[in-house]
């Protein structure tokens, strides 16, 4: 008898989201009775206003939202994006310019297949998204990791992305303000790889899921509104989901040239076809509607970040670079690996997350879901009592 076929070499090669599985961890560990706060996930902790839920009870009334529609997006809804993208990118493009996604993973996983072939090299400044060099991959591409550490304050410079630029480069990742370190480019930073990528003809995916949710009076510049000359060579991938707390709606989309928008949008027409209607309308009206509720989620935030980033400033040998945007911290701890702590020899961030979570029950991500190993993730997108309390807990620890 023949053996089976093998499953898939190439998805057998993509790991599991790194943030998702230690999240999933510490909510069973809840479930099984434990106190345990977690700072893994990217998900703000608040409702979703009420005004779009609204929007979406009544999309329900109408029938029209129960069939097929442009697998694109709803021709309004991308007429808002568009409108958008000028308002807080600076870049004026066409509606047919939009393609409206199930979350911005899909706008990410689609624009890597829109412009990488296979052999091709992409730039991938880290830390970076645990989801980026598995959408490289699986576009067949080759991820180049390009590291900036805190000294840095995780930014990359244009002098670093040229020594790691081959013949082989074709495409660049952006991301300010940045997941997983909340550190934003300033406009002259943002110029200057702007600018290098547009005389190397190297295409720019930019990533702007967080470009609202900024600190201090500090501005996210878009990198095509910073070199307006890069438009024809850069993809923006965007949603509703972190300013809105809409996480679990999945509506994102991803704005770029006609000739990458087309064949993307081939592609979807096969994939998935069109984003769920309801949840289209109720991302067309967080767009178009008052914004006073998503300016207090930033402002609360913004509360916490200030709480985490001086509480985690008081344990010893824990660097905390002061992020400027979304909604995470990312402090070097270096300085407590290579020790023994309560009996235990900690080698790895990887060894400490485990071990917080085992004695402080408290769930972090480390570094190595992001790059290099020695730093760790915590998210302040939750309630102030349980942030305050999480944070004292590992002082308690490493006192």
């Amino acid at each position: 008898m023949t053996e089976r076929a093998p499953v898939s070499r190439k998805l057998s090669s993509i790991a599991e989201s790194a943030t998702l599985k230690v999240d999933a961890k510490a909510k069973a560990l809840k479930s099984e009775g434990k106190p345990v706060i977690s700072y893994a996930a990217g998900e703000p902790d608040f409702a979703t206003p009420q005004f779009i839920v609204d929007a979406a009870a009544e999309a329900l009334r109408d029938p029209a939202n129960f069939r097929y529609t442009p697998a694109a997006g709803l021709p309004v809804l991308r007429e808002a994006i568009a409108a958008k993208t000028l308002r807080d990118s600076g870049l004026e493009v066409s509606p047919s310019q939009v393609i409206v996604t199930n979350g911005g993973k899909q706008a990410v996983y689609q624009a890597f297949q829109a412009v990488v072939n296979p052999g091709d090299e992409v730039l991938l400044p880290a830390p970076y998204w645990t989801t980026y060099p598995e959408a490289i991959a699986l576009a067949d591409g080759v991820p180049v990791e390009v590291f900036a550490g805190a000294d840095q304050d995780y930014k990359v410079t244009v002098e670093q992305l040229e020594a790691a630029r081959t013949d082989r480069t074709t495409a660049l990742v952006f991301v300010s303000p940045s997941n997983p370190t909340g550190s934003v480019y300033t406009p002259e930073e943002t110029a200057a790889i702007g600018q290098w990528a547009l005389e190397h003809g190297i295409w720019v995916i930019s990533d702007e899921i967080y470009q609202n949710l900024v600190y201090e009076g500090v501005r996210a510049v878009s990198i095509v509104e910073a070199v307006p000359g890069l438009a024809g060579q850069t993809i923006l991938v965007n949603g509703v989901a972190k300013t809105y707390a809409m996480t679990g709606w999945r509506v994102g989309w991803m704005v770029g040239p006609a000739d990458a928008i087309k064949i993307a949008g081939n592609l979807q027409s096969h994939l998935s076809s069109n984003v769920n209607n309801i949840a289209q309308r109720a991302a067309l009206a967080a767009l178009t509607g008052p914004q006073t509720e998503a300016e207090e989620m930033r402002q609360a935030f913004d509360r916490r970040r200030q709480v985490i980033v001086a509480e985690l400033a008081k344990i010893p040998g824990v660097t905390v670079p002061v992020p400027l945007g979304a909604f995470y911290v990312y402090p070097d701890v270096r300085s407590l690996l290579g020790r023994e702590w309560r009996g235990t020899r900690i080698d790895t961030s990887l060894e400490l997350a485990d071990f917080i979570l085992d004695e402080a029950e408290v769930a972090v991500v480390p570094g190595e879901a992001f790059g290099p190993s020695g730093y760790l993730r915590l998210s302040y997108a939750l309630g102030d009592d349980q942030l305050l309390e999480g944070v004292q807990r590992l002082q308690l620890l490493f006192a």
